[in-house]
């Protein structure tokens, strides 16, 4: 149970471990013991042993038993701890104070009393390195077996009460923060080769190095077991000490501490794909190797920092960084049946002929380097020790061991022995022993000279690791994170400053407005005084005076203008007007040089009277009112309708006219944050990545909580390769809801942009991980409910209506080519299904989904390609109608038809499959086919998600078919299902085509309450009125239509000649 003194006691090995002044004393103090009873019924008299780091420390007086079972021994003993001592840290750390409770038989004639052990315990001494200075147990007393079983109770409740002392702290507090505690779990090997039998004395032997400040630790696990095939190791079952064989088997076991398993697919190991599942199932319950050992190793600042130390072995984080594979080497070595001491030369080849069947498995330890992450749990393959491939993965040149076995030798015999049965050993005894968890030190071993012979037994039947698809379950954790998780506080400070808006400029007092408020301040003074002189001429018209007639009131106009002009108050009024509108002309038209031509002139001129004539309208209402008149009338589309009115214009490629209406949303309440959004994901897709980024931020200023304006923040950083600030972005919004499944599917796919695997593939764990708790959650719930009385869904063949026999008529409802034509594009469907087939849930598609609403297409690529990965049965409909999407959207109408056929091969009956397919043909002007497909789309009992733009484009088609009465049935579904201005105005011109006037002036005026600024409204309405003979009203239409620039030209062509028919409604005739 020995570190061999020359690696323990050297300088290099006290390098890694703090320094001390001198030697701290520990002080163990053993109490009392109870339910001694519980042990062995006639137990009279019994002293205590303690034993630390091979050797005894003293043993107590002999005591009474009392019949309550207790044994009061308040025996003292101690210990010293230093660095050149063989009770270094180190030792502490990884190994237990054993004490051993002995039966005192009674003296017989001529004999000395018979001592038998009753039971040990261990006590674990790693909390003086955490900052204790006391610590009081109570141990477990496990019973020693004996020949008198029969007397042995099996189910020992005994202990031992022990404190442990020491007058200084081990490690400082700064020491203890700075450093880490490092602990490998060897849990099992299996799958092992069939070769390997339970019988013989085999040593199997797992090993791998650590590295420290001053030297690389090597740690050895020896002694597994060898088992044969039968049940599976019992979860949890406690992992146990390296102390060897010990007399009381229970007590190998550490306090506290279990191997609990755990989910494949949260492993970091190798074998972690859903087609291994079956396969470590077998392996689990058939031969197999097992340890369940737990090694500890302190690393102290140096050990663990980031920047190299000033040694030769660089630091745990370098180490990593520069070599993320790590060998664990696996060994069988037979076990020596000679004599003690040293081997002879003669002996040398046997000793090499001893290890066979050298494998090694390689454990990716950059998950250490992830921020937060502390542990590290999987199966790793076994394969064969190649010098190349070890080489090749690891930079490491030598073989555990091959170069080391000489003095792995040493450790095969007498470990863990008890000194219960035997004298304490000598210095020189202990420096040759081992325990069956050793530490060495490789840079203190000469190694091997010659390898040829060594070469021979390492590649003893190589493969046969590989063939019988040998792995190895092991566990590294540490006590803190390399890399410490960026707390939440520091990444809400980022964020806000990065999201800080600028301070807004103060207001100019010369703007626009002020000098649209200072004209109607001149029109009210004018119009004041013009009032005043009116009164002075005629004096004041009384209520009760009548209406006065309209001959009076011309020759009263008269007069005033005569007597305004004779006494240039005309002119003065016009001067003091003047000054107004040269600053309107410069402060709201921007005009401040010459016009180019008279044409130019006159049309500005014509639309600044409209201006000055409309304002002047609003200052003489306010005047004669006395109220304050709104120069903007409230407006009459609700924020909803302006996202469909945008979404709209989207679709029939006005983007210009889709960002107003996006601009009036956030107009009408800037407050709203899926306004900012809306309009984000618009620029966004329409390579505005700086416009998009400027509102997804102001989103977030509304709400720095908000989850999806972080997500889209991150999106747009990408975009514009700000990868650390989408990084800070990404993690923020894992942080504030850690239950997001999108937030953690998306921060992968940037860890995997950034070719960041490791942490990629750990935030696509966490979100599988979340996804399923969600459907448990969700199955539980239906079956809670399906308890409780409720029907469950039924099968197709169980309806009782007969639904699912009415399925292919929805189909012949349409025509019997597009029958033919679904029916050709699905061979392989039997059978209609009753309904679309709800898509297989992964994390992918849910962020796809969500991707697709913002319109990150590089985004939604990459997590496609994770899709087909992923899917076992092949890709989904859902994947080809996502993919068609990209497709559609890079105007890649051919490679966009591919994947939507591939869709109507999976799932013919699927609304949103017809309905992309009706657009795809749509927009390659095939009006026929986009026909049928609309239809089927309607006849489907589940609507499509955009029905909308369904029945907008299948009321457009019937309409250039002259199929009027269907047209207006169509939108009029439309507007049922959200009535917008397009949607009345295709009921509108249905019913002007049918004749229907009345019926299409109230569509049309619906529209134009909607949108007043849709100039082909505006046409309509011109013609509604000419063959009503309504000349004012067709002329103001007429007007509105030729202002707000019409460009069908069709429907001018008719206007005019309709007017040309009627002989009015256009003013310039």
């Amino acid at each position: 149970m020995e570190v061999p003194a020359e690696l323990a006691g050297g300088k290099d090995a006290a390098a890694s471990l703090p320094s001390m002044s001198q030697p701290i004393p520990v002080e163990i103090t053993v109490v009392k013991a109870q339910d001694l009873k519980t042990l062995k019924s006639n137990v009279l008299v019994t002293l205590v042993r303690v034993e630390y780091n091979g050797e005894v420390l003293g043993d107590s007086p002999k005591t009474g038993v009392l019949p309550s079972g207790t044994a009061e021994y308040n025996f003292s003993t101690s210990f010293e701890c230093s660095p050149d001592g063989p009770n270094s840290l180190e030792v502490i750390v990884q190994k237990p104070l054993l004490l051993t409770v002995l039966e005192v038989g009674p003296r017989e004639k001529k004999k000395t009393e018979k001592i038998t052990p009753l039971g040990q315990a261990v006590v674990d001494l790693l909390p003086l390195l955490q900052g204790v200075r006391s610590l009081k147990v109570f141990a477990p007393l496990y019973a020693v077996p004996a020949s008198s079983s029969e007397k042995l109770h099996p189910k020992a409740t005994g202990g031992l009460e022990v404190t442990v002392s020491t007058k200084e702290l081990l490690l400082s507090a700064t020491q203890f923060s700075s450093g880490n505690l490092l602990s490998i779990t060897m849990e099992a090997a299996y799958s092992v080769p069939g070769v390997f039998t339970v019988e013989g004395q085999q040593n199997y032997m797992a090993c791998l190095q650590i590295p420290a400040a001053g030297e690389e630790l090597l740690l050895l696990f020896q002694n597994g077991i060898l088992k044969a095939d039968g049940e599976k190791e019992p979860l949890p079952r406690p992992k146990n000490w390296p102390l060897g064989t010990i007399l009381a088997p229970g007590a190998l076991a550490i306090p506290n501490s279990f191997i609990v398993g755990g989910p494949y697919e949260d492993e970091d190991g190798d074998l972690t794909r859903s087609k291994d599942r079956e396969f470590r199932r077998q392996a689990e319950s058939t031969k197999r190797i097992v340890w369940d050992t737990e090694r500890r190793c302190y690393l102290d600042a140096a050990a663990v920092a980031v920047a190299p130390c000033i040694c030769f072995v660089p630091s745990l984080q370098k180490r990593i960084a520069e070599c993320r594979y790590w060998p664990v080497e696996l060994c069988k070595m037979s076990m020596a049946s000679g004599g003690k001491g040293k081997t002879s030369k003669a002996d040398k080849g046997d000793e090499d002929k001893q290890i066979a069947f050298h494998g090694v498995a390689y454990v990716n330890m950059m998950h250490l380097l992830c921020p937060g992450v502390k542990q590290i749990r999987g199966a790793f393959r076994v394969f064969s020790y190649q010098d190349g491939e070890v080489f090749e993965k690891t930079r490491i040149q030598h073989s555990i061991f091959r170069d080391l076995r000489s003095q792995l030798s040493l450790a095969k015999e007498g470990l863990g022995t008890s000194p219960v049965s035997r004298a304490a050993p000598t210095k020189a005894q202990k420096e040759d022993k081992d325990s069956s968890g050793t530490l060495l030190n490789p840079s203190k071993i000469q190694l091997s000279d010659g390898t040829g012979g060594s070469e021979n037994v390492t590649n003893l039947l190589e493969g046969q690791y590989s063939e019988a698809g040998t792995f190895l379950v092991m566990e590294i954790k540490l006590d803190r994170p390399l890399v410490p998780k960026r707390p939440r506080e520091e990444l809400v400070r980022r964020v806000k400053e990065m999201i800080h808006p600028k301070p807004e400029l103060p207001p100019w007092t010369g703007g626009a407005k002020k000098a649209v408020e200072a004209y109607e301040k001149c029109v009210t003074s004018v119009a004041a005084a013009i009032l005043r002189e009116y009164h002075e001429l005629f004096g004041k018209q009384l209520p009760d005076q009548g209406v006065i007639d309209h001959g009076t009131l011309e020759e009263q106009r008269r007069q005033l203008n005569y007597e305004l002009n004779t006494s240039g108050k005309y002119f003065a009024f016009k001067e003091q007007l003047k000054h107004s509108v040269v600053k309107i002309v410069r402060e709201k038209y921007l005009k401040t040089e010459a016009f180019e031509n008279q044409g130019q002139l006159q049309e500005f001129l014509s639309e600044l009277y409209v201006f000055l004539v409309g304002h002047m309208h609003i200052a003489l209402n306010k005047l004669l009112s006395g109220e304050d008149v709104s120069s903007t009338p409230t407006p009459c589309a609700t924020n909803k309708q302006l996202l469909l009115f945008a979404r709209e214009a989207e679709a029939n490629r006005d983007l210009k006219l889709a960002s107003l209406f996006y601009s009036q949303r956030i107009a009408q309440d800037q407050c709203s944050i899926q306004s900012w959004l809306d309009y984000g994901a618009f620029c966004l897709l329409h390579k505005d990545a700086t416009k998009a980024q400027e509102c997804f931020k102001k989103a977030l200023c509304l709400d720095p909580q908000h989850t999806q304006s972080l997500l889209l923040c991150g999106i747009v950083a990408v975009k514009l390769q700000h990868y650390e600030e989408a990084e800070i972005f990404f993690e923020d919004a894992c942080c504030l809801e850690p239950s997001s499944i999108i937030a953690w599917t998306l921060s992968g796919l940037f860890y995997e942009l950034q070719n960041n695997y490791i942490r990629a593939e750990r935030n696509f764990r966490e979100a599988k991980k979340l996804l399923q708790a969600q459907l448990e959650e969700e199955r539980r719930i239906l079956e809670a409910a399906e308890a409780e009385g409720k029907k469950p869904s039924t099968a197709p063949e169980e309806i009782p209506d007969g639904s699912a026999d009415k399925l292919p008529e929805v189909v012949e409802g349409v025509t019997s080519k597009e029958k033919a034509t679904a029916l050709q594009e699905a061979p392989e469907a039997p059978c209609l299904a009753p309904g679309p087939q709800p898509p297989p849930c992964t994390i992918f598609m849910k962020t796809v989904e969500f991707l697709m609403k913002v319109n990150a297409v590089r985004f939604v690529h990459k997590a496609l390609a994770h899709e087909l990965l992923s899917l076992q049965g092949g890709p989904t409909c859902a994947y080809y109608l996502a993919l068609a999407w990209t497709y559609s959207l890079q105007e890649d109408l051919p490679r966009c038809e591919e994947c939507v056929c591939e869709a109507i091969r999976i799932d013919p009956t699927n609304p949103n499959v017809w309905a992309q397919k009706g657009h795809l043909c749509y927009l390659k002007k095939d009006f026929d086919k986009a026909k049928n497909c609309y239809e089927q789309v309607i006849s489907f009992v589940e609507d499509a998600v955009d029905m909308h733009f369904v029945y907008l484009r299948l009321g457009s088609i019937y309409l250039e078919e002259k199929e009027y009465g269907r047209a207006k049935q169509i939108y009029l579904l439309a507007c049922d299902n959200s009535a917008s201005c397009l949607t009345w105005l295709g009921v509108g011109i249905a019913c002007y085509r049918m004749k229907e006037m009345v019926e299409a002036e109230d569509a049309l005026s619906e529209a134009n309450a909607l949108n007043n600024t849709n100039a082909e409204v505006w046409g309509y309405l011109t013609l509604i009125c000419l063959h009503g003979g309504r000349q004012l009203e067709a002329e103001q239409c007429y007007k509105y239509t030729i202002k707000l620039g019409l460009k069908n030209s069709e429907l001018l062509q008719e206007i005019d000649a309709t007017q040309s028919r009627f002989g009015f409604g256009n003013p310039s005739l």
